[in-house]
């Protein structure tokens, strides 16, 4: 009997860093831990400390939809030392809420948070060397991250190290030179590595004894081309639909999810399908697809 557990986050329903505290139209939480929670998932990313509430009130609104939260998003700006203490102060805010949870094994996700030329180009990180750190800030990026680690471990929770598109850490390259300068497990991404030019079947082979968490996402890899072309940034990638719903997309998910089965794989798979909601009516359609994804999981992988 497979051990992995399911999980969705609200980012696929349109709220998350980007989006929260903008213009964007962003649902209730309360609308969304309903749609995750009804669709079938059992647990739930936090999204932006704060934003599915906080103590007694984000307790007991888990607990309404029978969710679990399972992990937290902290980007921080590692190769900038001046930025670490605004970014450690998050972190702490994301572990307060896990302890108000009652989520004593989520997983403080860490995340660079790249720069101006990385959210210019996204996809760009693994083929262009002149995006890439300089070996002083790389450094630095290396000791910010230990320093996070730290911090979580101190205060009981296992982090997880997320490589992420239009970050400091998208391309196989930097991952592998992550993964040889720190201790910090990886958070494997199907959809981010398909867009790094990697693939997730690979990255699982080639990384197996390093990873502590997944992400599962598609990719329409035309979009990313089109996106490539014209320079367009992030937040257009993801406005364009660049992520989607799962089978829908360029990534070998079958083959992805038959090697984390071969590979004896226990814990959560967290869907992500990272998108801008452009009107208040796509929120419907964001919740239509996450229990499509939910379906897809349990046909193809049997989750």
């Amino acid at each position: 009997m497979s051990g992995v557990r399911v999980a969705n986050a609200p980012l696929s329903y349109g709220a998350f860093e980007m989006t929260v505290g903008t213009s964007f139209p962003v649902p209730d939480p309360e609308q969304v831990l309903a749609a995750i929670g009804g669709a079938g998932y059992a647990g739930t990313d936090l999204g932006p400390p704060g934003y599915l509430g906080e103590g007694e009130a984000l307790s007991r609104r888990l607990e309404e939809h029978a969710l679990e939260v399972v992990g937290g998003f902290v980007p921080m700006r590692f190769s900038e030392r001046d930025h670490w203490d605004e970014g450690l102060a998050g972190l702490h805010h994301t572990l307060d809420l896990f302890a108000a949870a009652g989520a004593a094994g989520a997983r403080p996700v860490l995340c660079d948070a790249g720069g101006p030329e990385r959210i210019a180009n996204p996809g760009r990180g693994g083929e262009d060397p002149s995006l890439r750190l300089d070996a002083a800030r790389w450094s630095t990026l290396v000791e910010g991250v230990a320093r996070a680690a730290d911090a979580a471990r101190e205060r009981g929770f296992d982090p997880v190290f997320h490589h992420h598109t239009s970050t400091y850490v998208e391309g196989v390259a930097e991952i592998e030179r992550l993964l040889a300068d720190s201790d910090v497990a990886l958070l494997l991404d199907s959809g981010h590595i398909a867009v790094a030019g990697g693939d997730a079947v690979e990255a699982l082979a080639d990384w197996g004894e390093r990873i502590g968490a997944i992400h599962i996402k598609d990719v329409r890899l035309g979009v990313l081309a089109e996106v490539k072309a014209e320079r367009a940034d992030t937040l257009t990638a993801w406005r364009r639909g660049l992520f989607c719903a799962l089978g829908d997309g360029d990534v070998d998910l079958d083959g992805f999810c038959g090697a984390l089965g071969h590979a004896g794989y226990e814990g959560w798979v967290v869907v992500e399908q990272d998108r801008v909601l452009e009107d208040g009516e796509a929120f419907g359609d964001a919740s239509a697809e996450q229990t499509r994804n939910r379906d897809w999981l349990r046909e193809h992988a049997g989750w």
